[in-house]
């Protein structure tokens, strides 16, 4: 029996209401990303990047269509549902971090572990502390760490719990150009040791070099869709 991909959309489409229309941010998009490929996705503002990361993540719902993952339709899922899916199988780096400023760097990988109930999860916070570079400041709060630092926990929080796919959200957006360099290492070295599959939204052409598999959208569509050398980690 073949492996179902990791995502599938079929006629992926998302509409908002405006101004008495509706805008059409998604239109019909058919896609497929196979178990542990590293994806770029691209485009300009308003090309409905973020839209289609929230819908790959059943944060947001279509308006028509399907979002698969590893088979199986999620678009129609429960909110507890999809809470304890997010949980399960996915994880999640955004431009802003959203760590949790009343814990520690600990105590932010730390929750993800606990809530999935890892009997191994104090260990295994630590552990992932190490591998960004942050053994010693695991005691830190979010205020008592640089941006660059900031962005390597909330690394280590998303792939926590040995997550089969991991979305990022313009990981290095608030971050300098250095800083940046060194997540997107960190990133592309966790993924090729636990074979996530990972899809990443970016502006920057340099940092989609990075993956297996350019997308380029325009106008709620895929304008082009190519598969490239992968960078080293």
């Amino acid at each position: 029996m073949s492996v179902p991909p990791a995502i599938e959309l079929r006629g992926l489409t998302k509409r908002l209401p405006s101004g008495g229309r509706l805008l059409t941010i998604l239109d019909r998009i058919d896609l497929t990303v196979a178990a542990g490929e590293f994806v770029a996705v691209l485009g300009p503002s308003g090309s409905g990047k973020s839209t289609l990361l929230a819908l790959m993540a059943g944060l947001d719902r279509p308006t028509e269509g399907e979002v698969l993952l590893d088979g199986e339709p999620i678009q129609d899922l429960s909110e507890d549902a999809l809470a304890q899916l997010r949980r399960r199988r996915i994880g999640f780096v955004f431009q802003s971090f959203q760590l949790l400023g009343n814990l520690t760097a600990r105590e932010n990988v730390l929750l993800p572990l606990e809530l999935a109930g890892r009997p191994d999860a104090g260990h295994r916070a630590g552990e992932l502390l190490g591998k960004v570079g942050l053994a010693e400041r695991g005691h830190h709060y979010p205020s008592q760490l640089s941006g660059g630092e900031q962005q390597r926990v909330a690394l280590a929080r998303a792939f926590a719990a040995d997550p089969a796919l991991l979305l990022a959200d313009e990981p290095t957006g608030n971050l300098d150009s250095a800083t940046g360099e060194r997540v997107l290492g960190l990133l592309a070295d966790l993924r090729m040791r636990l074979g996530t599959t990972v899809v990443l939204v970016t502006h920057s052409p340099s940092v989609a070099g990075l993956a297996g598999r350019r997308i380029e959208l325009r106008d709620g569509r895929v304008e082009r869709d190519e598969r490239q050398s992968e960078a080293p980690a």
